[in-house]
């Protein structure tokens, strides 16, 4: 891994915390976001996501029908006052030019991809989409299922699990898991296995054999990972 590679990991892992102070500096110098969204603080635990990953439950790789898209909420809900999409936009964009909670331009360093994205809102909104990393319909799958309407409304807009996205990548991604689909810049592996795995053992979510085993491997490039939280 280059030194730059590394670096711009870092970043990625840390992009929370950045964004928190982020959204606090622009406030106060302009006041032309407000209030500024509550988003988690992106800290890392104590605990290894391999550690983690050997507590999670494995369950029989059987469908559990009933998903719908509207039962984790009708679109996205908000984050104080602010749409959850253009929170998460304009936490993962840099160089984000705003009108109010709406996010009109900025540039995002794709980690599916590896590629710049410039993103303008307009005809190319499609360009750059926000990713549930744990898939709604694998978290229905995982024991959301099981969860009342708020739970899954919550779980649904979580920053967290979401990420600004290329979205031709979100498309092909779809509602995998990790052992049927992986990035194709490998030096995100890490870090969408970690996000997944810190997902899952937030909601007390489960796994299936073939998705541990994929997660496993990945983990064993990276064995000092930290769950976010």
């Amino acid at each position: 891994m280059t030194k730059d590679t590394k670096v711009h990991l870092q970043r990625r892992v840390f992009a929370l915390v950045a964004a928190v102070v982020g959204f606090l500096l622009y406030s106060l110098v302009s006041g032309a976001f407000s209030p500024v969204p509550q988003m988690t603080t992106g800290s890392t635990d104590d605990q290894r996501a391999a550690e983690v990953l050997e507590a999670l439950v494995v369950r029989d790789d059987e469908t559990t029908p009933g998903y719908k898209r509207d039962l984790f909420g009708n679109g996205w809900g908000t984050i104080d006052g602010c749409d959850t999409r253009n929170v998460i936009l304009a936490r993962d964009l840099s160089d984000v030019v705003l009108d109010g909670c709406l996010v009109l331009s900025g540039k995002l360093d794709d980690l599916y991809t590896g590629e710049t994205i410039y993103f303008t809102r307009g005809e190319n909104s499609s360009a750059v989409q926000i990713d549930h990393v744990v898939a709604l319909s694998n978290g229905w799958q995982s024991g959301m299922h099981e969860r009342d309407s708020q739970e899954r409304h919550k779980f649904a807009n979580d920053p967290i699990n979401l990420l600004a996205v290329d979205g031709p990548a979100n498309m092909e991604k779809s509602d995998f898991s990790a052992d049927h689909w992986l990035p194709s810049n490998r030096a995100a592996h890490c870090i969408m296995v970690n996000l997944q795995i810190s997902v899952k053992y937030k909601n007390n979510l489960s796994i299936t054999a073939p998705e541990k085993k994929a997660m496993q491997k990945v983990l064993r490039q990276c064995p000092d990972e930290r769950i976010l939280r």
